[in-house]
């Protein structure tokens, strides 16, 4: 089991920046994958960020070049520094991590999320 706690959320200003942090506990070494995921209001929630157990980062299109995803594995905790935001990334941001399960499948821990308002 993997235990999430996301912190860093706020009010912030068009063109300002932020760091979300996630805090992790629990069998951390069978995680293969963390994630970033937002939602807006009244919007499906949508993929932001991956980072892999090798170091690999992808982004999704919205947020490639102005977000950072990262990793402090002394501090278990994953970052997602967010810069030059818009309105449009206004949402909750949740922070997951991915485990083995049974032979081939996964199963994906997550936080409850942390609230990222940012004003035009």
């Amino acid at each position: 089991q993997v235990h999430l706690v996301e912190s860093g959320g706020g009010l912030v200003q068009t063109g300002g920046s932020l760091r979300l942090s996630c805090a992790a506990s629990g069998v951390l070494f069978k995680i293969n994958t963390n994630h970033w995921y937002r939602q807006a209001p009244g919007n499906q929630r949508e993929l932001v960020a991956t980072l892999t157990r090798d170091g690999s980062a992808m982004y999704a299109n919205a947020v490639k070049d102005r977000f950072t995803i990262s990793r402090d594995n002394f501090k278990n905790t994953m970052y997602l520094q967010m810069s030059s935001l818009k309105p449009e990334d206004t949402g909750v941001y949740y922070c997951t991590a991915e485990t083995p399960y049974g032979g081939s499948g996964s199963m994906e821990y997550w936080g409850k999320g942390t609230l990222v308002t940012v004003s035009s």
